[in-house]
């Protein structure tokens, strides 16, 4: 059996960022997870997605927000701030991790 933590993030989307649409932004989260070398948890099945679900709308192009809202599921445990350290060295300009905590 394995052992799953979720973490709910708190980032923001904004500055040079904010011209990028909703699936690329999506996708900036992905890439940062894989980045930061986290061991996030996959889906299973044919096509394995990561993990993530989204508690806030989707943003238009050229929108900004400092309260998007994401749950991660990681396999094993991990401390909130090793997430959010991780994170913010490896997300581009514009985009921002303000804060983890346990889902």
């Amino acid at each position: 059996m394995q052992d799953f933590c979720k973490i709910l993030i708190t980032y923001e989307k904004g500055g040079e960022i904010r011209f990028i649409s909703h699936l690329d932004h999506i996708r900036v989260l992905e890439r940062a997870i894989r980045r930061a070398d986290l061991p996030i948890a996959y889906s299973q099945g044919f096509n394995p997605r990561m993990k993530i679900s989204y508690k806030t709308k989707a943003l238009k192009v050229g929108e900004t927000s400092s309260e998007c809202i994401a749950e991660l599921t990681f396999e094993g445990w991990m401390k909130p701030e090793e997430i959010l350290n991780r994170l913010n060295a490896v997300v581009p300009q514009g985009f921002k991790v303000l804060s983890a905590n346990f889902s």
